[in-house]
Formats: C-alpha cells, structure tokens, sequence
C-alpha cells in the first residue's frame, strides 16, 4: 500500500508501454468439422509485426469454430472429426434447431462452446515457442460453408 504523496518505484520501473499489433484473416471454409493449418500465417504476422518477446493470441469470431493447437497429421485429423462426432453429435432435437427454423446446426455451437475461439501462445526472438509437434488449426464445427474472421494479435516488445 502506498502512502499518500510516495511512489511506487516499481510501477516507474515497469511503466513503458508494451506494443499492440493486430492482423484479421478471412477464410471460407466448408464446415463439417474442416481443419484449416493456420501456423504459416500466425508465424507470418507475427513476423510481420517486428516484435522479439510476448504473447500471440489467434481468436476466431464465430460460435460455429474454433483455434485448437493439434499434432496436425492425417491421424489426428480422421481422430479429430471422430472424437466430435461421438462427443456432440448431430442431432435435430437440439433446442437450437426446434426453437429456430431451418437451424440444424445445434451441435456445431455445442462443439464450439466446448474447444474456445482462442489459443494464445508465447513468443521469443519473433518465434512462436510452439512444441515440435504443435502447429495451430482453425476448425470449423458448422453445417455449411461460411467465411471465417480470425484475429491474430500480438503483444509484446
């Protein structure tokens, strides 16, 4: 707690603003539980934003898809679509599809709702600090084709 007319040195220490860069991608994609590899364009804007140090946060604007960090190889793909497929299933009784007509898309939020929009990972020397396996997918959970916004933002110095 500080004392009437003190400072804080440390908040003087720590006070110098830290850059804020955004990029927004528009993909379509085909829905159905499609994977899109979006690690060469996080990795572009990334150096792109001439920062060494901070954090990348990849977000996807919709309630239909999400940002996961997969092993990103056919296997994982087929297991991927499976793994949804048992967990969420499509469904016409969803609440979703009856109190809305002509929606058939109930698990596609489900799924969404589940997995998040966002990943956010760290950054060194302009490099994702990403495992050797680990590369970040766009996966869209709808029923049909749409186009999707990511926002790619970079913090850091």
């Amino acid at each position: 707690m500080l004392l009437p007319g003190k400072s804080d040195e440390r908040s003087e220490r720590w006070s110098h603003k830290m850059a804020v860069k955004t990029v927004s991608l528009r993909l379509t994609m085909q829905g159905n539980t499609q994977i899109e590899n979006m690690t060469k364009s996080v990795a572009d804007a990334l150096a792109g934003a001439g920062l060494s140090a901070g954090i990348v946060t990849v977000f996807v604007k919709h309630t239909t898809a999400s940002v996961m960090i997969i092993e990103d190889e056919p296997g994982i793909r087929a297991d991927t679509v499976t793994f949804w497929d048992r967990a969420v299933p499509s469904d016409p009784a969803w609440q979703h599809n009856t109190r809305n007509a002509g929606e058939d898309n109930g698990h596609s939020h489900l799924r969404g709702q589940l997995q998040g929009p966002s990943v956010t990972i760290p950054f060194l020397d302009g490099v994702m600090l990403l495992g050797s396996w680990q590369q970040v997918v766009l996966v869209d959970f709808d029923t049909r084709s749409r186009t999707r916004e990511l926002i790619i933002q970079i913090m850091g110095e």
